[in-house]
């Protein structure tokens, strides 16, 4: 018996967004390169976490969220302070 793929065709983004899979995916891919750059420049700069939580005037709790690579609840505030305090600036696109 011969199957037909319905898939067939399409890319990986149109599957996960038939399956309203794909903001999900695209907001966890963002986060993992966000918490990446962010523990990258801590390490590079030599500041540990009690310092940058202290520097960005927020809890460690806080930070830690951000460093998270899986936790996608953090604020545009906290993101924000964070790459003021390893001298980035924050910017987004809507494409």
């Amino acid at each position: 018996m011969n199957r037909v793929n319905p898939h067939k065709g399409q890319d990986f983004d149109d599957f996960l967004a038939e399956d309203d899979l794909l903001a999900e995916a695209q907001a966890t891919a963002v986060k993992r390169v966000l918490a990446f750059q962010v523990a990258q420049a801590m390490k590079k700069k030599s500041i540990s976490k009690t310092m940058m939580a202290k520097m960005m005037h927020t809890s460690r709790a806080t930070l830690n969220r951000l460093l998270d690579p899986l936790n996608t609840s953090v604020t545009l505030n906290t993101l924000v302070r964070a790459a003021s305090v390893i001298g980035k600036h924050i910017e987004i696109a809507i494409k």
